[in-house]
């Protein structure tokens, strides 16, 4: 069985805004997200500016009391989910909920809940840790929370591969509808980490951007100047459905998912294959199972960190993938302006590149003022464009050596 995947329904909480049409809007005009790191101590930090949520009033969508019940990585889930559920029609509507699913993940979960609970610990005794603690912390609780909130009862787990997490994710939902076992999925990723401990533990592991001064400036994919990434948080949720199912509904459908690659470079904790081979085998397998060839691809949504490795193994992957054409393609950086939301990044990058397809526009990789020698292709610098793109790539790479490239691909009403 090879069914059609679509999507739905989407929804986005991050740096720029807490909605989808807030934060499409922003990021068509260049606007960072970054700013000066708010809510935790800086005291010792080299990095003290991140992509943090702002003003999101989650009372609207979550019960007072479950919210005091809530890490901020579920909370952000939740609403996000809840934006994509409505997003899609989903309310009252006439679906088998025993074939309906969720699949979200995250890079690292409950930490601000692990921070605070261990604080509790130590200051006050074991007594005092609350009984929330474990289902506050542990990552699965954003799948399970969400199934809990619309009585999904299919297939429910976490993935958890760093900053691959939420593009896993998405490959997952896509391959479960795809055979038949579902026929509605919610998928993508939360992440809640801009915390004293993992700022100080990226900090220490020098991964994070000093530009200090300059917050709006900071994160510079494929630029010579930029020095590492921004941290950001939020959330970005997918309703993935059966062609069959949507057009039953009589569903909006914003673009369709028809490939997956996933590779491990087997090389570094952190570093990249030097010539991005893992990241090409994964858009070299996504393009074979899309049974497209690589010519047909217009866009790239890329991982672009700002990392001095890592931009450029990814352009060699692209330049090796594609040859002579990776010129022709169009290829941007949301991270550019919403910083790095780690698990919860493939999740908002492909909900922009359905976003992308669907309009017929690209936006611009921000702060591309003087790029790297080693970074020659056309990552869209200064200002938005107009393109009607047919196949996109969106790619995600993790710590660890995970690589996801997913394909979508502009929808044929017909």
């Amino acid at each position: 069985m090879n069914t059609r995947v679509v999507i739905t329904g989407m929804g986005a909480i991050t740096p720029l805004g807490n909605s989808l049409e807030e934060t499409w809007k922003n990021l068509l005009a260049g606007k960072s997200g970054v700013g000066p790191l708010t809510g935790i101590s800086t005291e010792g930090l080299s990095t003290t500016i991140a992509a943090q949520i702002k003003g999101l009033d989650a009372e609207k969508y979550i019960d007072k009391k479950m919210l005091r019940r809530l890490d901020p990585s579920e909370k952000f889930c939740l609403v996000a989910s809840q934006l994509a559920y409505d997003d899609a029609g989903l309310e009252g509507a006439d679906i088998d909920r025993d074939r309906c699913g969720v699949i979200i993940g995250s890079g690292i979960g409950g930490i601000s809940t692990l921070e605070s609970q261990y604080q509790i610990l130590i200051d006050r005794g074991a007594k005092r840790v609350s009984p929330f603690f474990i289902p506050m912390m542990i990552i699965d609780m954003c799948p399970g929370l969400t199934a809990m909130r619309f009585n999904f009862r299919g297939p429910n787990y976490a993935t958890v591969s760093a900053c691959a997490s939420a593009s896993h994710a998405i490959a997952d939902a896509f391959r479960s509808i795809q055979r038949g076992e579902s026929d509605i999925i919610i998928t993508g990723g939360a992440e809640a980490s801009i915390t004293q401990l993992s700022v100080a533990g990226f900090c220490a592991a020098r991964a994070l951007s000093k530009r200090n001064d300059e917050p709006e400036k900071a994160s510079r994919p494929f630029d010579i100047d930029r020095d590492g990434f921004v941290i950001g948080e939020g959330a970005g949720i997918l309703v993935l459905e059966s062609l069959e199912s949507a057009k039953a509904r009589g569903a909006r459908i914003y673009a369709e998912v028809i490939g997956a690659g996933m590779t491990c470079d087997a090389h570094h904790l952190t570093a990249p294959l030097p010539d991005g081979a893992g990241a090409g085998r994964a858009m070299k397998l996504a393009i074979n199972d899309a049974k497209i060839q690589p010519e047909e691809v217009g866009y790239i949504n890329t991982h672009g960190t700002a990392t001095g490795l890592g931009d450029i193994a990814e352009t060699k992957a692209i330049k090796t993938v594609f040859g002579d054409h990776a010129y022709k393609l169009a290829i941007n950086s949301t991270k550019s302006m919403l910083g790095h939301l780690l698990g919860a990044a493939g999740g908002i990058e492909a909900i922009v590149t359905a976003k992308s397809l669907q309009e017929g526009r690209l936006h611009p990789t921000a702060n591309l003022e003087n790029p790297d020698p080693e970074c020659d292709l056309d990552y869209i610098p200064g200002q938005a464009r107009e393109a009607q793109i047919r196949y996109a790539i969106s790619n995600s790479f993790g710590f660890g050596g995970h690589n996801v490239s997913l394909i979508l691909a502009a929808h044929d009403a017909s």
